[in-house]
């Protein structure tokens, strides 16, 4: 998100190495990141994943301890802090309607018909596509290119790689 968005504060938490729920709960709260709470910290991590989807207020409200008031006024508060991240999602939107796709940083194309759709509710499924795409698509592309880099460089081992879990890989290490 982060580098779709280019949002300044988000590439800032990251080249300073911050823990970037942590930083964005510094950030909605304000308060200085050593004084995030663990709770705070949950509300801002489910909010990082929740917002590009675009989760309401009621629906953030039904995901954290926040209640709706305090849902909306960090929905607002967030896209006050991080605008480059609004930006983004209208350009993704933008873009899906004016292509007919949207495509990962390894150039891999989704197609969105629906995101011309009459329909209300489908159009905006198809928005939400829009957005998450580009960044879960190529978070999916880059974790295919490091299997396949690992698989050949462990071709000599007894140790195997068996399992992908999201971002994860897991392994059988021989004990050696």
């Amino acid at each position: 998100l982060a580098h779709y968005s280019e949002d300044e504060g988000l590439i800032k938490a990251f080249r300073d190495k911050e823990d970037i729920h942590s930083r964005t709960a510094a950030e909605v709260y304000g308060v200085d990141i050593k004084k995030v709470t663990p709770q705070m910290r949950r509300a801002a991590k489910t909010a990082n994943f929740a917002v590009i989807y675009g989760v309401s207020a009621f629906g953030l409200s039904q995901q954290t301890e926040l209640d709706l008031g305090e849902s909306k006024e960090f929905i607002d508060t967030y896209f006050e802090r991080y605008p480059g991240i609004r930006q983004y999602m209208d350009s993704m939107k933008r873009i899906a309607r004016e292509q007919g796709y949207v495509t990962t940083l390894f150039n891999r194309r989704r197609y969105l018909p629906e995101i011309t759709s009459k329909n209300f509710n489908v159009r905006q499924f198809a928005e939400r596509i829009a957005i998450n795409t580009p960044i879960q698509g190529t978070a999916a592309d880059m974790i295919k290119v490091a299997m396949i880099k690992i698989h050949k460089n462990m071709a000599s081992m007894k140790s195997r790689m068996v399992l992908q879990v999201h971002d994860e890989l897991v392994f059988d290490a021989h004990k050696s």
